[in-house]
């Protein structure tokens, strides 16, 4: 039976991890409500954009097309992985981290692939056997629309100039603050909305567009793709805090469970330690009668 003293302080040592984790939980619920929000709000405006320069880009034939559909042979990969700055998150960082090496080594082997990192975690692993380009984890600090375009021209600059013919974003989608889903999603070329049926028929509509169509399009292209990032941005952020919840959740949740064990296993050694101390004293009672 362990000492006393040993268990009391087990006690104490998991009731305090108990109530870390308990605050952590309770602060990224806090947070998650704020993120959640801001992707929920964001989301069907850029999508609505993405389909829409997806839908008129289709429609311009190759010579007057935008620079940023351009599909050219694939040599040179960009990839660009969000991840948190901070750890305690379940899965939320290894699953990103295994789907960009296997983007880089599996995916696009025999290409020369660089990387983006947005976030520590993605920085600390990936730097040790591959080349990053940039990392932006500050921008976490202030996570601004503003901030996060800064980062998308500089990706669409790489991309215009032929430094990278393919721009890939790896991220987590928020579904909610137990499920968050690892998307691949191509940023750069821009990728056309693939017609048929009824859409490839309504496709067919001739408009009058003003002032070109041409102009439209090379106007939406950047904000729709500093949108875009923003959103896998956004994205990321909130599945990174519903990731959190739950895994401090079940972390509370083991700790409570290990505290009652030691409890049991406390009051059982405590009672064990009585009854020999009673047996002690009955015995040297008898010898002393004899």
């Amino acid at each position: 039976m362990a000492n006393l003293k040993e268990i009391r302080n087990r006690i104490a040592s998991v009731s305090s991890t108990m109530q870390i984790t308990s605050a952590m939980k309770m602060v990224s619920a806090a947070k998650l409500k704020k993120a959640q929000d801001a992707i929920t709000a964001m989301r069907p405006y850029s999508d609505k954009l993405t389909e829409l320069l997806q839908s008129l880009s289709a429609n311009l034939d190759k010579d007057s097309g935008s620079k940023f559909s351009e599909e050219r042979e694939v040599k040179n990969v960009l990839i660009v992985s969000f991840t948190s700055n901070r750890g305690l998150c379940g899965a939320f960082n290894s699953n990103i981290l295994k789907q960009s090496i296997s983007l880089a080594e599996n995916t696009y082997a025999g290409k020369k692939v660089d990387f983006i990192t947005i976030g520590k975690k993605a920085n600390d692993f990936i730097g040790k056997n591959h080349t990053i380009v940039a990392n932006h984890s500050s921008v976490y600090d202030d996570l601004t629309f503003d901030n996060v375009a800064l980062i998308a021209e500089y990706i669409m600059e790489q991309f215009s100039n032929g430094t990278y013919d393919k721009i890939e974003l790896v991220y987590n989608k928020f579904k909610n603050a137990a499920t968050q889903i690892v998307i691949t999603e191509q940023f750069l070329p821009i990728v056309p909305m693939e017609m048929d049926g009824k859409d490839e028929a309504t496709s067919n509509i001739d408009y009058i567009y003003e002032p070109s169509e041409k102009e439209i399009v090379e106007q939406l292209i950047p904000k729709s793709l500093k949108t875009q990032l923003y959103k896998s941005v956004r994205d990321s952020f909130a599945s990174e805090h519903g990731a959190r919840m739950t895994a401090m959740h079940k972390a509370t949740d083991n700790a409570t469970e290990l505290r009652d064990q030691l409890k049991l296993t406390y009051n059982k050694a405590r009672q064990a330690a009585i009854t020999n101390e009673i047996l002690e004293i009955v015995g040297g009672a008898e010898a002393l009668n004899n």
